[in-house]
C-alpha cells in the first residue's frame, strides 16, 4: 500500500504551512505560500485558521509559530519518564565539563534534541528542544544508529538521505556503517565538525534493559577545547559513565 494513501491533503497542507513558518519566521502570506508552492489565498487561509486556534501570531502582517506549540510540547516532556530521570545528569555533565550537554531521542528516523544543558564556559549552537537533525550528522545520533539492526539503519537512510551539513559530514553509505561498526566496538560516539564547523561532540548511547536503543546523550564544544585526551579519553568516559547512570535509574525507578 502507498504510504500516503488515506492522507488528508486539507491537514497535510496546514503541516507543510507549519514547517515553513518554522524555518521562515517571521514571515508574510505571499513568502509562505511560495515556500509551500500553493496560492497566495490559500496559505492566508490555513494561517488564519491557525491564529484563530491561537498556534501562530501576527504582527506587522507577518506571521510566527505561537507559544502554544511549547505548552503541547512541554505536556508530553513532563509525562517522559527518560526525560525526567536523564535531566538531572545532564545538568550535571553541563556542569563538570562547562560545555553544552544533549540528550537525543530517535523518532521518525531523526534525531529530536529532548533535553539540553549549557555550562559555564559554553558557547551558543543553534541546538534546541524538539530540533531534529539527521541521525548520521552527530555523534548522539550515530550512537543510536549504532544500537540499530542494519536492515533498520538501510531504512532510515533511504527515507532521510544522507545530506552534507558541512565538508566532513558522512554522506557515503559504506563510511557510515564502517563508523558504526567503530562505535559499537568503543561503545561511543564521536563527531568532528560534522554538523557545525569548528564544534566537536562525544556521545553515548542509551539502552533500555532489553537492549533496545532508547537515546543518547552527548558532549558539545569548541574543537579548540575538544583536543587530545580529553577529546579522545575524558569526554567519552564521562558520557558513558552518565549513560550507566540513566540506564540504571531507568531500570530501577
Amino acid at each position: 500500500m502507498d504510504e500516503h494513501s488515506g492522507l488528508v491533503q486539507t491537514t497535510q497542507t496546514t503541516i507543510e504551512v507549519i514547517e515553513a513558518l518554522t524555518q521562515l519566521e517571521p514571515a508574510g502570506v505571499s513568502t509562505v505560500a511560495n515556500h509551500v508552492g500553493i496560492p497566495t489565498s490559500t496559505a492566508f487561509d490555513h494561517l488564519k485558521t491557525l491564529e484563530y486556534h491561537e498556534f501562530v501570531t501576527r504582527e506587522n502582517r507577518e506571521y510566527q509559530l505561537g507559544t502554544r506549540f511549547l505548552s503541547i510540547g512541554g505536556r508530553h516532556r513532563s509525562r517522559d519518564v527518560l526525560y525526567r530521570v536523564a535531566r538531572p545528569e545532564i545538568e550535571k555533565m553541563a556542569y563538570k565539563t562547562g560545555e553544552h550537554a544533549n540528550l537525543m531521542i530517535e523518532e521518525f528516523g531523526q534525531g529530536v534534541f529532548l533535553a539540553k544543558a549549557k555550562g559555564e564556559d559554553a558557547f551558543q549552537i543553534d541546538t534546541y528542544i524538539g530540533k531534529r537533525v539527521n541521525l548520521q550528522t552527530t555523534s548522539a545520533g550515530k550512537a543510536i544508529l549504532s544500537c540499530l539492526p542494519d536492515d533498520r539503519i538501510d531504512e532510515i537512510i533511504d527515507r532521510h538521505g544522507l545530506p552534507a551539513i558541512t565538508p566532513t559530514t558522512i554522506t557515503d553509505r559504506g563510511r557510515l556503517f564502517e563508523d558504526i561498526e567503530r562505535i559499537r566496538e568503543q561503545g561511543f560516539a564521536t563527531d568532528d565538525e560534522e554538523r557545525l564547523q569548528g564544534v566537536r561532540c562525544v556521545a553515548a548511547p542509551l539502552r533500555n534493559p532489553e537492549d533496545v536503543a532508547i537515546g543518547a546523550v552527548s558532549i558539545s564544544g569548541p574543537k579548540s577545547g575538544m583536543r587530545s585526551d580529553r577529546f579522545k579519553e575524558d569526554i567519552p568516559n564521562l558520557v558513558l559513565r552518565t549513560a550507566n547512570v540513566i540506564e540504571v535509574n531507568m531500570e530501577y525507578r
